[in-house]
């Protein structure tokens, strides 16, 4: 699905994403990724099961005020062991899928919020 956005001019958004990748400003990824408005970053998350809490701890030093989960093609919750470092630093977090994940982070991005959308992709 092409997705069409109005996000302000240097913000990464999401411009596509199908059942095993997204684009972002129009490059395709395949593999995990974190996109924030000013940056995108590879993640090295091979699948949903290897999600740790050191991942989550990554994802708590990048400054966001609200991370984005996107769990792949279905939604799935990681337990909250794991997502702790987030908590520990009033750093909210939403669960969802990659597709809804993209969706939303446009939006957010789009009215400059401090956003990371954390996507497993693979």
């Amino acid at each position: 699905m092409k997705l069409h956005a109005s996000a302000a001019a240097g913000r990464n958004a999401f411009t596509a994403y199908g059942a095993d990748f997204v684009a972002v400003n129009g490059e395709r990824r395949t593999a995990s990724v974190v996109v924030l408005p000013d940056r995108v970053l590879d993640w090295p998350v091979a699948s949903f099961e290897s999600l740790g809490a050191a991942h989550f701890a990554q994802l708590a030093a990048l400054g966001a005020e609200l991370v984005l989960l996107g769990t792949g093609a279905r939604l799935r919750f990681p337990a909250p062991a794991l997502t702790a470092p987030l908590a520990a630093a009033g750093i909210g977090l939403e669960v969802m899928d990659v597709q809804a994940a993209c969706r939303t982070y446009n939006i957010l991005a789009a009215e400059e919020r401090k956003v990371a959308a954390a996507l497993v992709i693979g």
